[in-house]
Protein backbone atom coordinates (compact mmCIF):
# COMPACT_ATOMS: atom_id res chain seq x y z
CA UNK A 1 0.00 0.00 0.00
CA UNK A 2 2.70 2.31 0.34
CA UNK A 3 2.97 2.45 -3.61
CA UNK A 4 2.47 5.90 -5.65
CA UNK A 5 -0.76 5.78 -7.53
CA UNK A 6 -0.29 5.91 -11.58
CA UNK A 7 -1.85 8.57 -12.79
CA UNK A 8 -1.96 10.69 -16.18
CA UNK A 9 -1.42 14.04 -14.51
CA UNK A 10 2.04 15.68 -15.57
CA UNK A 11 4.24 16.32 -12.11
CA UNK A 12 6.20 19.77 -12.25
CA UNK A 13 9.84 19.70 -12.53
CA UNK A 14 12.89 21.78 -12.74
CA UNK A 15 13.11 22.82 -16.35
CA UNK A 16 16.75 23.45 -17.46
CA UNK A 17 18.02 27.00 -17.74
CA UNK A 18 20.40 26.31 -21.13
CA UNK A 19 20.27 28.97 -23.10
CA UNK A 20 19.64 27.81 -26.65
CA UNK A 21 20.22 30.60 -29.25
CA UNK A 22 23.53 32.76 -27.96
CA UNK A 23 22.60 35.65 -29.76
CA UNK A 24 23.42 38.79 -27.90
CA UNK A 25 20.71 40.83 -26.88
CA UNK A 26 19.78 43.96 -29.39
CA UNK A 27 17.66 47.13 -28.66
CA UNK A 28 14.61 46.89 -31.05
CA UNK A 29 14.38 50.44 -30.20
CA UNK A 30 17.85 51.23 -31.19
CA UNK A 31 17.31 49.37 -34.65
CA UNK A 32 15.06 51.48 -37.09
CA UNK A 33 12.79 49.22 -39.55
CA UNK A 34 15.21 49.37 -42.92
CA UNK A 35 18.41 47.99 -40.93
CA UNK A 36 15.93 45.51 -39.02
CA UNK A 37 14.91 44.49 -42.52
CA UNK A 38 18.64 44.53 -44.13
CA UNK A 39 19.34 41.49 -40.99
CA UNK A 40 16.54 39.80 -42.07
CA UNK A 41 17.65 39.52 -45.80
CA UNK A 42 20.86 39.20 -44.71
CA UNK A 43 19.81 36.13 -42.86
CA UNK A 44 17.81 34.55 -45.79
CA UNK A 45 20.49 35.25 -48.04
CA UNK A 46 22.79 33.06 -45.60
CA UNK A 47 20.06 30.30 -45.48
CA UNK A 48 20.40 30.12 -49.39
CA UNK A 49 24.01 30.19 -49.66
CA UNK A 50 24.57 27.68 -47.50
CA UNK A 51 22.09 25.28 -48.79
CA UNK A 52 23.69 26.26 -52.47
CA UNK A 53 27.04 25.53 -50.99
CA UNK A 54 25.66 21.96 -49.49
CA UNK A 55 24.61 21.17 -53.32
CA UNK A 56 27.25 22.42 -55.13
CA UNK A 57 29.78 20.79 -52.88
CA UNK A 58 27.76 17.27 -53.30
CA UNK A 59 27.94 17.76 -56.69
CA UNK A 60 31.37 17.76 -57.21
CA UNK A 61 32.02 14.93 -55.09
CA UNK A 62 30.10 12.75 -56.64
CA UNK A 63 31.12 13.74 -59.51
CA UNK A 64 35.02 12.90 -58.29
CA UNK A 65 33.72 9.40 -56.80
CA UNK A 66 32.22 8.17 -60.36
CA UNK A 67 36.17 7.83 -61.93
CA UNK A 68 36.56 4.94 -63.79
CA UNK A 69 39.47 2.51 -62.65
CA UNK A 70 40.95 -0.93 -61.27
CA UNK A 71 38.97 -0.87 -58.02
CA UNK A 72 38.66 -3.70 -55.69
CA UNK A 73 35.42 -4.28 -54.36
CA UNK A 74 35.88 -3.06 -50.89
CA UNK A 75 36.70 0.41 -52.78
CA UNK A 76 33.46 0.35 -54.77
CA UNK A 77 31.48 -0.32 -51.71
CA UNK A 78 32.82 2.44 -49.84
CA UNK A 79 32.54 5.14 -53.12
CA UNK A 80 28.92 3.51 -53.35
CA UNK A 81 28.46 4.78 -49.79
CA UNK A 82 29.85 7.98 -50.08
CA UNK A 83 27.68 8.76 -53.36
CA UNK A 84 24.72 7.90 -51.39
CA UNK A 85 25.46 9.66 -48.30
CA UNK A 86 26.66 12.82 -50.88
CA UNK A 87 23.03 12.16 -52.44
CA UNK A 88 21.21 12.30 -49.20
CA UNK A 89 22.90 15.29 -47.79
CA UNK A 90 21.74 17.13 -51.56
CA UNK A 91 18.40 16.10 -50.98
CA UNK A 92 18.16 17.56 -47.50
CA UNK A 93 19.46 20.76 -48.70
CA UNK A 94 16.73 20.79 -52.07
CA UNK A 95 14.17 19.99 -49.79
CA UNK A 96 15.27 23.19 -47.01
CA UNK A 97 15.69 25.49 -50.53
CA UNK A 98 12.10 24.65 -50.98
CA UNK A 99 10.72 25.65 -48.08
CA UNK A 100 12.69 28.35 -48.13
CA UNK A 101 11.15 29.26 -51.35
CA UNK A 102 8.14 28.45 -49.83
CA UNK A 103 8.85 30.91 -46.54
CA UNK A 104 9.28 33.69 -49.23
CA UNK A 105 6.58 33.47 -51.02
CA UNK A 106 4.08 33.82 -47.96
CA UNK A 107 5.96 36.38 -46.88
CA UNK A 108 5.58 38.31 -50.31
CA UNK A 109 2.03 37.33 -50.54
CA UNK A 110 1.25 38.48 -46.83
CA UNK A 111 3.51 41.77 -46.58
CA UNK A 112 2.30 45.24 -47.51
CA UNK A 113 1.75 45.80 -51.05
CA UNK A 114 1.91 49.29 -51.34
CA UNK A 115 5.09 49.60 -49.24
CA UNK A 116 6.76 47.27 -52.08
CA UNK A 117 5.33 49.42 -55.29
CA UNK A 118 6.86 52.80 -53.55
CA UNK A 119 10.21 51.61 -53.31
CA UNK A 120 9.95 49.81 -56.59
CA UNK A 121 8.90 52.95 -57.78
CA UNK A 122 11.48 54.61 -55.85
CA UNK A 123 14.14 52.68 -57.74
CA UNK A 124 13.16 53.15 -60.88
CA UNK A 125 12.67 57.01 -60.64
CA UNK A 126 16.57 56.87 -59.68
CA UNK A 127 17.14 54.69 -62.62
CA UNK A 128 15.55 56.98 -64.89
CA UNK A 129 17.46 60.03 -63.35
CA UNK A 130 20.61 57.86 -64.16
CA UNK A 131 19.70 57.06 -67.84
CA UNK A 132 19.10 60.63 -68.35
CA UNK A 133 22.36 61.83 -66.63
CA UNK A 134 23.94 58.90 -69.23
CA UNK A 135 22.43 60.54 -72.18
CA UNK A 136 23.22 63.86 -71.80
CA UNK A 137 27.48 62.50 -71.40
CA UNK A 138 27.15 60.37 -74.43
CA UNK A 139 25.49 63.33 -76.35
CA UNK A 140 28.07 65.89 -75.03
CA UNK A 141 30.76 63.20 -75.95
CA UNK A 142 29.25 62.58 -79.32
CA UNK A 143 29.64 66.36 -79.68
CA UNK A 144 33.18 66.38 -79.00
CA UNK A 145 34.12 64.00 -81.51
CA UNK A 146 31.78 64.99 -84.13
CA UNK A 147 32.69 68.94 -83.86
CA UNK A 148 36.21 68.02 -82.52
CA UNK A 149 37.87 69.91 -79.85
CA UNK A 150 37.10 73.49 -79.89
Amino acid sequence: MSEVPQTDVSRPSALPTAKLHNRAPQNLSEQNSAEYLDNIENEWNKRVDTEIETLVDGMVDLVSLASIGDKDKFRMAQEAFQAQSRAESMVRAANSLLAITHSLKLLLLLSDEQQISQKRDAELKVIREQKAEARKECAALLNELLNGPR
